[in-house]
């Protein structure tokens, strides 16, 4: 009996050990909180987690992290019955998990952390609608959105808790906010319900002249949704991966 349980603990012990193993693999080591340097060290630690999540980490509860799938999105451009609005649905955006961490600011005191990403190129897909006058011509119909966007950095902020679970400190995700650019924008519409070729010409020319100030009317929500993902993204994170297995004093 007493050989049965000794073998028992070791068998716990191991688990325990490989556990914490496979989460500190997970960020390429720990860093310490006393390291001159340590935002360079969670500069490459964050990038190593990036970089073993692409294809998806079920132990952490998260899946491929591509295509990103946003539900809809609008803009509405002039007042009035004839104001032109656009709904997006099904947005589709790969390309995302190409981004680098370029910059970190760490406060380990007070458990902030200020990321700066750059992306080489993202792309979407998406179906829309519209109605309104466009162009001096009414622009009533749907078909199929793209976007090529190129040259995209985003910043995001997050800011934590610490507390304590089974004897190891976690960290509990108060605060997310982030924002984003995009240097360069190619995008249009094709397949176009209720409609003809001068007009898909006339959209799409209006469309790429004016892509950044139609990005600007997109960001509000697209900036809280996104927000929201890497919420539920980040939380199940903190939530399976101590605080101390990236974080040592």
């Amino acid at each position: 009996m007493e050989k049965f349980q000794i073998q028992m603990l070791l068998v716990i012990f191991a688990a325990v050990i490989a556990q914490s193993t496979s989460n500190t693999n997970m960020f390429g080591g720990r860093c310490s909180r006393r390291d001159p340097n340590v935002d360079a060290c969670l500069l490459r630690s964050f990038n190593s987690l990036m970089e073993y999540m692409k294809g998806g980490a079920p132990e952490l509860d998260i899946e491929e992290s591509e295509p990103i799938v946003i539900d809809e999105l609008s803009i509405a451009l002039g007042n009035g019955p004839d104001g032109y609005r656009a709904t997006f649905k099904d947005i589709h955006a790969t390309g995302a998990t190409n981004m680098t961490i370029t910059n970190v600011r760490s406060d380990l005191e007070t458990h902030q952390f200020q990321m700066t990403l750059f992306g080489p190129h993202i792309s979407a897909r998406a179906r829309y609608r519209s109605s309104g006058v466009l162009l001096l011509v009414r622009a009533s119909g749907g078909g199929d959105y793209w976007g090529e966007y190129d040259g995209v950095k985003a910043k995001v902020y997050f800011r934590g808790a610490p507390y304590t679970r089974g004897g190891r400190t976690y960290l509990q995700l108060r605060q997310l906010k982030l924002d984003f650019s995009v240097r360069d924008i190619q995008m249009g519409v094709e397949n176009l319900q209720n409609s003809n070729s001068v007009l898909q010409a006339a959209l799409n020319l209006f469309i790429n002249t004016n892509a950044q100030e139609l990005l600007k009317e997109m960001k509000p929500e697209l900036k809280r949704d996104l927000a929201d993902k890497m919420s539920r993204f980040l939380e199940r994170i903190l939530e399976k991966v101590p605080y101390d297995d990236w974080i040592v004093d």
